[in-house]
């Protein structure tokens, strides 16, 4: 069976603003998992995707649309399960979440007031690291909130499923407070080859 030749779409800087794409809607909320990051983890899955990567794991959450609207009793859902002892961090999936930025900014913010830096966030984007360094003020508010991005769209001419969180070769799993700090792009070190 032939490969699907067609590739993501690409923005330029600034294209695709939350503003005017995100409806708030929620695909999915995940507790207690342990496949989106490093320990046990609270996964939220938001609405709404444009980057449209031929072999997209979730082709139903890139529809602004699909699921639910965020709500206050999810947001005092997802930090209740956090409040185990055993749940390592939050986890941030779509969709694109920083095409969502007003609900990421939003759960983000409130991991911070309510465990600091007890608790890790992680997040899968399409963007790369150094197209969202040329992107929107949300983006990289965002940005400044999460501890490991994982970054890049998924290629399927480069998936390979033995890599750890990642769906191709092309993406990186990056340490987001390092690579601000330093001005590039710091891997994460806890990688099994």
């Amino acid at each position: 069976m032939p490969r699907n030749t067609k590739s993501p779409n690409n923005p330029t800087p600034k294209e695709w603003l939350a503003n005017d794409l995100s409806l708030q809607y929620i695909a999915d909320y995940k507790a207690f998992n342990f496949v989106d990051g490093e320990g046990i983890r609270c996964s939220l899955y938001v609405s709404g995707c444009l980057f449209h990567c031929p072999g997209c794991y979730n082709v139903a959450a890139q529809n602004f649309h699909y699921g639910q609207p965020y709500t206050q009793e999810l947001e005092d859902q997802i930090i209740e399960d956090m409040h185990k002892p055993y749940v390592q961090g939050l986890t941030l999936l779509g969709g694109e979440p920083f095409l969502n930025t007003q609900v990421c900014i939003k759960i983000c913010e409130r991991v911070r007031k309510e465990f600091g830096h007890t608790k890790d966030i992680w997040s899968w984007t399409g963007y790369t690291w150094d197209e969202l360094m040329k992107e929107s003020f949300d983006k990289l508010k965002l940005l400044s909130l999460i501890d490991i991005l994982v970054d890049g769209r998924f290629l399927e001419e480069k998936k390979d499923l033995t890599l750890q969180f990642r769906g191709s070769s092309n993406q990186r799993i990056i340490k987001v407070p390092e690579s601000l700090e330093q001005d590039k792009v710091v891997l994460w070190d806890k990688l099994v080859h």
